[in-house]
């Protein structure tokens, strides 16, 4: 019988601590301690990809990873990667594309979509393959979900001046996107000069 040890991590934008079994499955804790039953598990075995979070900006499936190992990493489920009033722009153009059937497969393929946009905001189609190569759908094929992962990245990269020139960017509905700020100058100009307060 394992020990129970504390785990202090970041989940989904906010510190937490969970004491539990270290040979618990951080699987099992999303779904059982923090409620989050976004993330899905399908094989059990790191097949599937219905498990699939974001650890420390990296595409992982939660069935294989222990939480023990999570001490001091920041972990992103599905439900942290939209607001409650708002899709991600990966989520939104899953549905555009008509990319779901079942629906369970879903949140890892998002989630996978979303760590690779974030390591590499211009990929090829290829690469949009192999990202998702770990993510199995028994019930669409494959194609509209490239296509759409592939569409936000090209809506992207052509809003990229727009964001620069501080112009109002849309997704490819129409909808009017946030500005972001690249740089701390940035920011701080948006906050009124506020960021640089306690440095």
């Amino acid at each position: 019988m394992s020990e129970k040890i504390e785990v202090r991590f970041r989940l989904n934008g906010e510190d937490v601590t969970v004491l539990t079994k270290a040979n618990r499955r951080l699987l099992d804790v999303l779904r059982d301690d923090f409620h989050l039953t976004g993330t899905k598990e399908g094989c059990s075995v790191g097949e599937c990809g219905a498990c699939t979070v974001i650890v420390d900006n990296k595409a992982v499936t939660s069935c294989l990873m222990l939480i023990g190992s999570c001490e001091g990493r920041e972990v992103v489920t599905i439900e942290g990667i939209s607001s409650p009033d708002s899709l991600s722009p990966v989520q939104r153009a899953i549905i555009e594309h008509q990319a779901i059937q079942c629906g369970f497969c879903t949140p890892g393929f998002v989630m996978s979509a979303t760590a690779l946009l974030k390591e590499n905001p211009n990929p090829t189609y290829d690469e949009i393959k192999t990202a998702l190569s770990g993510n199995l759908c028994r019930c669409t094929g494959y194609k509209q979900i490239i296509d759409a992962i592939y569409d936000v990245a090209q809506h992207a990269n052509q809003a990229e001046p727009e964001r620069r020139d501080r112009g109002m960017v849309s997704d490819s509905g129409g909808r009017p996107l946030p500005w972001e700020p690249f740089s701390k100058p940035e920011v701080c100009e948006l906050s009124g000069g506020k960021g640089n307060e306690g440095q």
